[in-house]
């Protein structure tokens, strides 16, 4: 199955039996607005982590605002974590 991205990329998505989801970031989103994506990725059902660790602390709406860019974690279906990454 293909995932069409913006500017006409596509990725090759399949299905795997021994499945086991990544524990780190594998695919981020770049955007121009963090807290946009996620009002409009929330609406769609996308549900934001929410990390409340030492090193690692999200706000309510799961972004991190810690130093380097701003940035919110979600998973697939799968249970791999992707991310919305803002970048200006």
């Amino acid at each position: 199955m293909r995932l069409p991205l913006a500017g006409g990329t596509n990725v090759l998505i399949y299905p795997k039996s021994n499945h086991a989801a990544a524990s780190f970031t594998i695919l981020n989103f770049p955007v121009d607005n963090v807290e946009k994506a996620i009002d409009e990725l929330t609406k769609r059902g996308v549900r934001f982590e929410i990390y409340d660790e030492p090193n690692l602390k999200t706000d309510k709406k799961g972004i991190f605002r810690g130093g380097g860019p701003v940035i919110a974690w979600f998973k697939d279906p799968a249970g791999n974590i992707l991310s919305v990454l803002e970048q200006k």
